[in-house]
């Protein structure tokens, strides 16, 4: 019997450690097959018949609070609030506020506590009651989940600061013990709230459309939940209204602002026939849209999806320090241990003094900050790239592409509009106003959906060439090279000049010139005689040349272009964009070529394409980027990174991102390594207190977590624009 996979929303959930400990307890319970825990979401994905109170068990060390996500099962975004939010506000600022309030009045007794050591001389009593309670007050749910963890021999930062604290209170350090449990709280809620704000940017995500609509039903406009509409109703939005989903314009015309999907700064013109997404404004026209996507299918829906997943996909960076973490913790008590042992035992020092100074140890060595440095960088910078319209499957692709040396672009319809224009259709037999001919090329080419038949097609239609009429039999496609069709017992041929033998050295030239213009030239022949010349032109993308700039500036110098347009019009592309290389001729399979030898020679190498034609070079790729995702589902589940819009100054954007990510990760990690080395360094002179531990604990997770929500703020544009 297959079980299925269930998705819970945890409450509570307050650091990487917590999240390896409970999915390793969740995995544990005999009714659960497979659990993963997703720390960047904050849920936990169960394949299993279990309930939510086992789960709830398995994660009773740290009081986790599940409930069930049933938004994939198409729920209402009434019922995802619920469901995200169990309690009302009230109750959650109520919470809150005991949390806080707890810390608040144990610094109040521990204040308390210093004013009776100096004012009662040697009655220490009323101090250290004032003390314990400040301990308490701030410790209580600290040291339980110690001691549980220390008769589990389970060593993890709870376990060390349990000792220490135990171990001062017995040496009669009280006040400074009341000061660590305190900061050890604060240093607790700091890191929650951090990991909260990274988290906003995708949760954010899920409140950008709508609950309801106005569908157009039995003749009547009725307002309905988008849960209750189907594929193929009519969803009516007046001015000022989101798009509750996906789908086509069917009637109306507006300026649609589409940068909550896309990252558009400019409205893009809807009129009929454009596709619309859900969580999209319409700034300025009514609009009647056929519904194409259910609300659990929407190009928005699978977004957050798929922004979930990649926090699932760690850095190597990542699973080594976690892996590191295991091993570190262990390592410190035993460092504490020969710490307060060693001196007193074999210098014969005093016990009292080096114990000291061990307790210390553990408490600087609380890897709170090791732990948090990368999984707050990560998500931080996936929810800004995706609310800046860049999908990024995960952040093992965020360090690939800040590695890359080297660009490899797909031509038509990513460096290009992808929308080629007849400009010049020239008859090469003595009847040049045969208009029969051009019509017959039109009905051959209607049978195929490569762009520059699609422009021949448009071209016949506005010049009124009827081609329906023409019956087309034996078509054949020849990928990369042209067709073959039979009309009315005339064999026709239509591609590539490569396709013909050209004898005539004019028409050569002919062909040349238009070629070194950056036209494509396509001939046709009928019957094995030359008959048309075809020219098509396909403009280029206005940011494109801008894009290959600013990568440029960041220090990628090698960009290439892959194309299956012949050599002469790709170098003049090429030239126009100031590309390094150009490699023409290609079929998909030469592409694939291509992208291993650039491997073989830069290592890390990223393919920009459009997510269906290039999928065999996007998927070989260090880094698959795909253009224009929002409107292609392939190009949202094949490619590494998607740029939802076709605005190519997304990709130096998103390579900047990887980079600053990268860099912010490093000096992360660089400096709570530092920062506890130079502590402990501090124990040979006997200079470590419990002080200086918990001061060095706690302000480098402050230092590490604020260093990591910098990357919610990195903006598009140029380097010089954005805010750091």
């Amino acid at each position: 019997m297959i079980q299925s996979r269930k998705t819970y929303k945890i409450e509570g959930l307050s650091c990487a450690n917590c999240a390896g400990k409970f999915e390793r307890n969740v995995r544990d319970l005999a009714s659960v097959e497979e659990a993963q825990v997703n720390f960047g979401a904050s849920k936990i994905y169960v394949t299993g018949d279990t309930t939510v109170e086992e789960l709830e068990g398995a994660g009773a060390f740290e009081n986790l609070k599940l409930t069930l996500d049933d938004r994939k099962k198409g729920g209402t975004k009434a019922d995802q609030r619920k469901t995200d939010h169990p309690t009302s506000w009230f109750d959650k600022s109520k919470q809150f506020y005991k949390a806080h309030q707890s810390i608040c009045v144990a610094t109040l007794f521990m204040l308390l506590g210093y004013i009776s050591h100096l004012m009662s001389g040697e009655n220490y009593v009323m101090t250290i009651l004032l003390f314990a309670c400040s301990i308490l007050l701030s410790g209580s749910a600290l040291l339980i989940r110690g001691v549980k963890n220390l008769v589990h021999l389970e060593f993890d930062m709870h376990t060390l600061m349990m000792i220490a604290v135990i171990g001062g209170a017995l040496i009669g350090q009280w006040g400074e013990v009341a000061a660590v449990v305190i900061l050890f709280a604060m240093s607790e809620a700091l890191e929650t709230f951090s990991m909260d704000k990274a988290r906003q940017s995708m949760q954010s995500l899920m409140d950008i459309a709508p609950d309801e609509a106005t569908v157009l039903r039995n003749g009547q406009y009725v307002k309905v939940p988008v849960d209750d509409i189907v594929i193929d109703e009519t969803l009516y939005i007046k001015p000022g209204q989101k798009i509750a989903l996906d789908g086509v314009v069917v009637a109306g015309r507006a300026a649609v602002n589409q940068a909550a999907i896309t990252g558009e700064s400019m409205p893009v013109e809807k009129v009929e026939g454009a596709e619309v997404f859900a969580g999209t404004l319409n700034e300025d026209g009514v609009l009647e849209v056929r519904v194409t996507k259910t609300v659990a299918h929407t190009t928005l829906a699978k977004m957050i999806q798929l922004v979930e997943k990649a926090q699932l996909n760690q850095t190597p960076a990542q699973a080594f320090i976690e892996k590191f973490a295991r091993y570190y913790t262990p390592a410190i008590m035993v460092i504490a241990l020969l710490v307060a042992i060693v001196p007193p035992v074999v210098l014969h020092q005093s016990f009292l003094t080096w114990i000291y100074q061990g307790l210390a140890v553990l408490v600087v060595g609380c890897p709170c900050a090791l732990v948090i440095a990368t999984p707050i960088s990560i998500v931080s910078s996936i929810g800004n790239a995706a609310k800046n319209g860049v999908l990024i499957k995960g952040g093992i692709h965020l360090e690939q592409m800040s590695r890359i040396r080297v660009l490899a672009f797909d031509k038509t319809g990513t460096l290009t509009m992808g929308q080629p224009e007849v400009t010049t259709v020239m008859t090469l037999t003595e009847d040049r106003d045969d208009p029969n001919l051009i019509a017959q090329v039109a009905a051959i080419e209607s049978r195929s959906d490569h762009p520059l038949a699609r422009a021949i097609v448009r071209y016949a239609q506005s010049n009124h060439h009827h081609f329906e009429q023409y019956d087309v039999t034996d078509f054949h496609s020849q990928t990369g090279q042209g067709v073959t069709a039979n009309i009315g017992g005339h064999h026709f041929v239509i591609g590539q000049p490569q396709m013909f033998n050209v004898a005539q050295p004019a028409m050569t030239t002919q062909v040349q010139q238009l070629q070194e213009q950056g036209h494509t030239v396509i001939l046709v022949s009928m019957d094995d005689a030359l008959r048309m010349l075809i020219a098509v032109r396909d403009e280029v993308r206005e940011q494109s040349q801008k894009a290959i700039q600013m990568l440029r500036e960041l220090g990628i110098q090698h960009t290439v272009m892959l194309t299956g347009d012949n050599e002469k019009t790709a170098r003049a592309i090429a030239q126009r964009l100031h590309m390094s290389d150009v490699k023409a001729d290609l079929m998909p399979v030469d592409k694939l070529n291509e992208i291993e030898q650039l491997k073989q020679q830069y290592s890390t190498v990223a393919m920009v394409g459009d997510g269906v034609n290039d999928a065999p070079a996007l998927a070989s790729a260090s880094v698959g980027i795909a253009m224009g995702g929002a409107s292609t589902d392939t190009a949202l589940e094949t490619a590494d990174i998607a740029l939802l819009s076709d605005d190519m100054s997304k990709l130096p954007f998103t390579y900047r991102l990887s980079q600053k990510t990268m860099t912010i990760i490093k000096a992360n990690i660089t400096f709570a390594i530092a920062i506890k080395l130079l502590a402990l360094l501090l124990v040979i002179p006997g200079w470590l207190t419990l002080w200086i531990a918990v001061f060095s604990d706690m302000g480098a997770t402050l230092i590490v977590a604020l260093n990591a929500i910098r990357l919610l703020y990195v903006k598009a544009g140029r380097p010089e624009a954005t805010t750091d």
